[in-house]
């Protein structure tokens, strides 16, 4: 295992989530299967370990720089928690039953989760870019003031939390789209409030697959080393730097390792 080339390539993913607030585990979680042979279930419950101080360390630069909504985090977080601990306890019934597979159910769910993720992002990329007039019907707007808007949130927050819990991917990205589509959110203020959402998402999750006893700590802290500086980069420049070209690089990338995950 070559921990610095580790410690190198979280240190560019950093970037990617500070800048965009997608892209942590959905990049770190193939990366670690394919490139450093770690088995599924490892790479899972390590990565969702590195992730949580990344992300709890991009949360707390975007809340000084007053770039996050702290109603829709809260809301968020109270569904997406107990999801999480519901998909660990999915994966605690796979492990101990009698034929575990573990690692081979969890590649699957992986590329079939990243292929979402990626299925989602371009569409929304492309209908942008070359149907920028395009009138689609808007969703009605969660009012977080409201018992209806607030049990729609926490509904929905934790059935994407089940995802997370089961796969460690999109923690940022499919929550972005619930931020776009029902929050209309601010664009300073989107990044933030999706990756302080994870933040706290992933620290509970991370507790979980603590418990499931496949959490490598010699993978974790070189992605520590890198991750955490890298987030912290890309946090400071998240509102200068050109989204879509970025984007359509990591969605790239991310279709290749989902298509490979499916394939394993």
């Amino acid at each position: 295992m070559n921990y610095l080339l580790l410690s190198f390539f979280s240190f560019f993913v950093g970037i990617i989530v500070g800048l965009t607030g997608v892209g942590g585990a959905s990049l770190i979680t193939p990366m670690l299967i394919f490139v450093f042979q770690v088995p599924a279930s490892v790479a899972v419950s390590s990565d969702v370990v590195a992730a949580t101080l990344m992300k709890v360390v991009g949360g707390c630069k975007h809340w000084q720089q007053k770039t996050l909504d702290l109603q829709v985090v809260k809301w968020l977080a109270l569904g997406s928690v107990p999801g999480s601990l519901g998909g660990v306890w999915i994966l605690h019934c796979i492990k101990y039953s009698e034929n575990p597979n573990l690692d081979s159910i969890l590649l699957r769910c992986l590329g079939v989760a990243i292929a979402l993720i990626v299925a989602l992002s371009l569409t929304q990329l492309l209908l942008k870019i070359f149907l920028p007039n395009l009138k689609l019907p808007q969703p009605p707007e969660w009012d977080l003031n409201t018992n209806f808007g607030r049990i729609l949130t926490v509904s929905a927050a934790a059935i994407l939390g089940c995802i997370v819990g089961i796969t460690s991917v999109s923690s940022g990205a499919i929550f972005a789209f619930l931020l776009i589509a029902f929050f209309r959110l601010d664009s300073t203020k989107l990044v933030g409030t999706d990756i302080s959402q994870a933040a706290i998402l992933l620290l509970f999750t991370s507790l979980g697959h603590l418990s499931l006893g496949t959490v490598d700590w010699s993978l974790v802290l070189p992605i520590w080393l890198g991750s955490v500086p890298g987030v912290l980069v890309g946090a400071k420049f998240c509102q200068i730097m050109p989204q879509r070209p970025l984007k359509f690089a990591i969605y790239g990338m991310l279709a290749m390792a989902s298509w490979k995950l499916y394939q394993v």
